[in-house]
């Protein structure tokens, strides 16, 4: 059985750096929204641990850059979700360790992405003996991914997700909306466009189950 892992894809473009670290980012995250939004359900898994392959490709050539720690934790947390059951947990686990260490480099990078990432993990993997799963710890870590970026489409979405876990839906709502209408990010069409859909989706379930 599979896990239902949402994924943080929150990564608005930076400015040009003396690597090739942007331009590899961008290979990283347009292949991720493919993947994610167009490519069928059955091929996902296989696509994914794909990408992880190149994602891990990508820490080894920038080992101290915490958005490449980021990307990597999303494309393995991204596969575990795809993958399910108790073979996902060490993915989920390295995902982990590699946001709490872009958080020690760097937790402002890619507009606090690390935080949204490490909060989702929190209220989405199984809760202990089975996990690592916390609702007070994703609470905290999804507030402080707001705090750095209030109007981001996935810093909204994610606690609103949350919220709905938690039985607030009111509260959910408000964070839905305005995921719904956060600003486009440059480069990001496909994943906007993905994002939104899953907004708009929950919307319509909060009303029909009404």
């Amino acid at each position: 059985m599979k896990w239902v892992i949402l994924l943080v894809a929150s990564l608005l473009v930076q400015p040009v750096w003396a690597d090739n670290l942007e331009t590899d980012l961008a290979a990283i995250q347009q292949r991720w929204a493919e993947i994610q939004y167009q490519v069928a359900e059955d091929d996902k898994e296989k696509a994914f641990e794909a990408l992880a392959g190149e994602a891990e490709t990508l820490t080894a050539r920038y080992p101290d850059r915490a958005e490449a720690l980021i990307w990597r934790a999303i494309v393995l947390s991204t596969w575990a979700g795809e993958k399910g059951g108790l073979g996902a947990l060490g993915l989920v686990k390295d995902a982990r360790r590699h946001l709490e260490k872009a958080i020690e480099i760097d937790d402002r990078a890619l507009d606090g992405s690390a935080y949204t990432s490490l909060g989702s993990l929190y209220y989405q993997v199984p809760g202990w003996p089975i996990g690592f799963g916390d609702d007070d710890k994703a609470r905290q870590l999804l507030q402080k991914a707001l705090s750095i970026n209030p109007d981001g489409i996935d810093p909204n979405f994610f606690f609103a997700d949350y919220l709905l876990e938690q039985g607030e839906e009111d509260r959910a709502r408000q964070y839905l909306e305005r995921a719904l209408s956060a600003p486009d990010r440059p480069g990001r069409t496909l994943a906007d466009e993905g994002r939104r859909q899953e907004v708009r989706d929950r919307l319509d379930k909060m009303i029909s189950s009404r």
